[in-house]
């Protein structure tokens, strides 16, 4: 165990699982590229290709959690609720706490059978990162400013265009806008004081309008909200470059499955019920922060080979010809081509170390708290 512990942080390892990411990235972005001809004579079709695409993509990351550095995930529900995984449109509420946590919300998606389809409300930020905002582009991401003058019509139209998705979708909405810090969750608890909302200790205060807009936009569409609460057993800080080196964290989801007939349609009632929603999230976390669990009864959903097997797939195919062509520049000796090779694994190095800085806490861009922006909802 020592032994392979010690292979997963060899930085060589590490860098040739980052090339085959990165490249493999590439050609599929291309794919979906391609796929555009699709789109005015049968919209269905491009929406299924783009699924299975960006499934091959982001199942390489799931790997890394689930196989690489072996992180398990327990769920706290009932059986009623895992039933009904995989087979709804639902909106997912998830808490912003952890470098990883969207991490865990891929696997949880995965295992179910969503995970090509899942969607999320993300930052206009993220639509200019190679790979993962290009991605996003072609699987019809709804990309916000988080200034509503601004995103209004954007966030309406691309919304709107998703109630006739072909394959079951969990929208995802982090509600609190950004990943919770002291500061920004001491500057929140400011707001809720000025608007008379009861505190939150885990938590930042929810931004409304997000929600109550895609709880319209997706009526008739969504018949389900699943509130998740993530944490980490023995206190752990979780992070995307740990993941990397194989370290193994334990996960923990509170899910609760509440139908859309129970949440108000008026917009003021609708966000009042989100308020109240954080605060027996933050109630979950003060359990969870005393017991080291959360109630209710455990379910450990088995991990599935596809991702294993898809990554091997693209490793088989792309690491061959890199280790071929490492091999040729090292018997010919020539010293231009040993000096360009090299730089080579030195630009791409940075580049995955650029692409894991983006769920780095102490390095993921955000106004809140920043006078000029725009105030919460």
């Amino acid at each position: 165990m020592g032994l392979l512990t010690s292979l997963k942080s060899l930085f060589i390892l590490q860098l040739l699982m980052g090339f085959v990411f990165v490249v493999s990235g590439l050609i599929i972005n291309f794919i979906q590229l391609c796929t555009c001809v699709l789109w005015p004579f049968n919209k269905q079709l491009y929406r299924r290709i783009n699924c299975r695409l960006s499934y091959s993509l982001w199942s390489q990351l799931v790997m890394l959690l689930e196989w690489w550095s072996g992180t398990d995930c327990t769920l706290y529900t009932d059986q009623a609720t895992v039933d009904k995984f995989g087979k709804e449109h639902v909106i997912i509420i998830l808490n912003h706490n952890y470098e990883i946590d969207f991490l865990c919300g891929w696997t949880m998606c995965e295992r179910y059978g969503v995970l090509g389809s899942s969607k999320v409300l993300a930052k206009h930020e993220l639509l200019k990162v190679p790979l993962i905002g290009w991605t996003w582009y072609f699987l019809e991401i709804v990309f916000c400013r988080r200034k509503w003058e601004e995103d209004r019509d954007t966030v309406f139209k691309g919304l709107s265009q998703l109630k006739d998705y072909p394959e079951f979708m969990w929208f995802l909405l982090y509600c609190e806008g950004t990943r919770f810090t002291e500061k920004k969750h001491e500057i929140s608890m400011q707001v809720a004081e000025s608007k008379g909302l009861p505190k939150l200790k885990y938590h930042l205060l929810p931004r409304t309008k997000g929600f109550t807009t895609t709880m319209q936009c997706l009526k008739g569409t969504v018949t389900a909200v699943y509130d998740v609460t993530l944490n980490f057993k023995d206190q752990q800080t979780p992070t995307l470059l740990g993941i990397v080196n194989g370290k193994k964290y334990k996960a923990d989801l509170k899910i609760t499955r509440y139908p859309v007939e129970e949440i108000p349609d008026d917009e003021k009632e609708c966000a009042n019920w989100l308020h109240k929603l954080y605060q027996e999230k933050d109630a979950l976390q003060e359990h969870y922060h005393k017991e080291g669990s959360f109630p209710g009864p455990t379910i450990i959903p088995p991990r599935r080979p596809w991702t294993l097997l898809n990554f091997l797939f693209w490793a088989t195919l792309l690491l061959s010809p890199l280790i071929n062509f490492a091999c040729g520049v090292a018997v010919s000796g020539s010293p231009l081509l040993i000096i360009g090779f090299l730089l080579f694994l030195t630009v791409a190095s940075v580049a995955i170390r650029r692409l894991i800085g983006v769920t780095e806490v102490n390095k993921t861009g955000s106004s809140y708290g920043n006078p000029e922006a725009k105030k919460q909802n």
